[in-house]
């Protein structure tokens, strides 16, 4: 029998983080996949999968992740109940992480551009090697390959 969860998707708010009594960390998120398909409206519509994660990784993702943040998770998924308040049974589905990854430069902020961050890259390499013609990529080969 196969339990897997593979997803990719950004944070709905920041993680949750807590510890156990007996002093295991547990952060909780949510995470927004995106479906492969649009609605009759032409909208792309979004599942809102939970997440759990614990001991070590929890720290990393509460210390690392935020609203926003692009993630993948890898894990399983597990169904649990419990009574509320109320007396009432609650059922919850929610992935148990396995791993979780960071998809995003650390301290990728939404005010600067991939395409900034890339010009600032290109400026910096091009001051370091300036005496090489293929440090900046405006060398053109379709001349000289035989296969272009």
């Amino acid at each position: 029998m196969i339990n897997r969860f593979i997803g990719v998707g950004r944070l709905t708010k920041d993680p949750e983080y807590r510890t156990t009594p007996s002093g295991v960390s547990i952060a909780n998120f949510t995470l927004a996949v995106n479906r492969t398909f649009t609605n009759a409206q032409g909208e792309r519509e979004a599942d809102f999968i939970n997440v759990v994660v614990f001991r070590k990784q929890a720290e990393n993702v509460s210390h690392y992740l935020a609203k926003g943040n692009l993630a993948g998770v890898d894990g399983r998924l597990q169904s649990r109940s419990y009574e509320n308040n109320e007396g009432k049974r609650v059922f919850v589905t929610e992935v148990v992480a396995d791993s979780v990854q960071f998809l995003e430069p650390k301290g990728n902020s939404n005010n600067v551009s991939q395409g900034q961050q890339r010009g600032n890259n290109n400026q910096q390499s091009s001051n370091v090697a300036a005496d090489n013609p293929f440090a900046n990529g405006n060398v053109d080969f379709e001349d000289e390959l035989p296969f272009w």
